[in-house]
């Protein structure tokens, strides 16, 4: 060998161990960060039989890609279940005396008493006021359902805003890849920060990612929906101002293709937008049509003919015989069983519009044993409310709030199901492309031999060449 390549020879070799010392070292400092994955360093053999240094990172298509589905999985059921504890906690149970259940079964408590006396006002005070509490029961469980509703409305609308602002992030990020891959540059950093975006997009939506030539990406809903080729596309959404039982959400639109809401023809199957719009169009909604059924189930069961009695719709003598959306928001008490506002509670005995008592006997019990059948009877409910039909309002009610429970029990379930997957989806990843320390300073000391090594043939032929200019001269 003469000494012009061995000179080379050692150079290229410095040159090299250098690149894979800066490469260990970039790895140390990135193994502490989750969205980095570790960078091989790897040495090529040209065809004129110089080496040099590819970078290249460790990769797992498909275990990213479960971390990915994992992702959107947990963020929807998250999702749900906060707001399905939000409900739960805030109505009870049936063994709750917040709850409408508890309610309705202190106010049958209080006729059943009130009609065993029914010549004691303080009695028929006593039964009023339950009314009252199970008609406030009803109004406020109606606003924290379409508080949950409202809250779930404006969430989707952040969610759509990170949507868009990843995918602006996910363009600049796909250009520079795709960009540096055809010119031969080192692009594993990029890559690494454009699946970081990846991840974070797959919080709010499922997404599926297709790698294309030079490391060009395309993004697909989990419905098929495309989200970014080449360039983004929009995704929007237009959030509710008010909420009530009579009102239904906007759906999400990507690239103008409904994604959410009854008549989306390509729904999202998973991330937390997803979540979001079930609680909102879905769980909440069928919640609130139980509510909505047991309103109209009172206001019909103490009616007097076709005119509403003890309890109304709060606006009208009207007596629905049908589900009415937000009737639970707006049922009230008749004024003319109102002491405070100038009615007596002696009309729950003899009548309102209807005169049950005409002999005004004190004893009069007849009205109230029929209020009493009718308030126990079986009747039939609206196919929305997800229950059994044809039981007691009580049995109803008791029903309304075993379903809830149930719903946040199994939402919980999953919850802690998916977070376990996406865990152990994460950890997987993480050993299959992540830094180990470990190895990386062991690789170090081989490479500073080898650097060693090379920096000693360069001065052994740093000498040869002073030899032989010292014999030119």
């Amino acid at each position: 060998m003469s000494l012009t390549a061995a000179f080379n020879t050692a150079k290229n070799s410095l040159n090299n161990t250098s690149t894979q010392l800066s490469t260990s070292a970039r790895n140390i400092a990135g193994a502490g960060d989750t969205t980095y994955s570790r960078k091989n360093a790897t040495l090529v053999t040209g065809v004129d039989g110089s080496t040099s240094v590819t970078v290249s990172r460790a990769t797992d298509a498909a275990l990213f890609a479960k971390m990915l589905a994992a992702t959107s999985s947990s963020a929807e059921q998250s999702a749900l279940l906060t707001g399905l504890t939000t409900l739960a906690s805030t109505v009870g149970d049936t063994e709750d005396d917040a709850s409408v259940a508890a309610k309705l079964t202190a106010f049958n408590t209080a006729l059943d008493t009130y009609a065993n006396a029914p010549d004691d006002n303080t009695l028929a005070q006593a039964a009023i006021t339950a009314a009252e509490d199970l008609a406030t029961a009803l109004n406020t469980s109606t606003q924290t359902v379409q508080k949950v509703r409202q809250d779930a409305d404006a969430s989707i609308g952040t969610a759509v805003t990170t949507v868009n602002d990843l995918l602006k992030q996910f363009q600049t990020l796909n250009d520079t890849v795709v960009s540096g891959t055809v010119k031969g540059l080192d692009v594993t950093d990029a890559l690494d920060q454009r699946d970081a975006v990846l991840a974070q997009l797959s919080e709010q939506m499922g997404i599926t990612a297709v790698t294309r030539s030079n490391n060009d990406v395309a993004i697909y809903t989990d419905s098929g929906v495309t989200l970014f080729d080449k360039s983004p596309r929009e995704v929007s959404f237009t959030t509710t101002a008010a909420y009530d039982g009579t009102v239904t959400g906007n759906a999400v639109f990507v690239d103008g293709v409904a994604v959410t809401g009854a008549n989306a023809a390509m729904p999202l199957q998973s991330g937390a937008i997803a979540g979001l719009a079930e609680l909102r169009d879905v769980v909440t909604v069928t919640y609130q049509d139980q509510l909505d059924e047991v309103a109209r189930a009172l206001i019909d069961a103490f009616s007097e003919g076709t005119t509403s009695g003890l309890f109304t719709n709060g606006s009208n003598t009207a007596v629905p015989t049908t589900l009415t959306k937000n009737l639970a928001a707006t049922i009230s008490i008749n004024s003319a069983a109102v002491a405070a506002e100038g009615g007596s509670p002696l009309v729950l005995r003899d009548g309102i519009s209807v005169d049950y008592n005409t002999d005004d006997a004190a004893s009069y019990s007849g009205r109230l044993t029929a209020l009493q059948t009718a308030l126990n009877a079986q009747r039939s409910y609206s196919g929305t409310t997800s229950l059994t039909n044809n039981v007691s309002l009580a049995s109803f009610a008791s029903n309304s709030v075993s379903w809830l429970e149930g719903m946040r029990k199994n939402t919980n379930t999953l919850a802690e199901s998916q977070a376990t997957v996406l865990s152990q989806a994460s950890t997987a990843l993480s050993n299959a492309t992540g830094v180990n320390t470990d190895q990386e300073y062991a690789l170090q000391l081989e490479l500073e031999r080898s650097y060693q090594g090379a920096s000693k043939l360069l001065g052994v032929v740093q000498s040869l060449y002073d030899s032989l200019f010292a014999v030119i001269k």
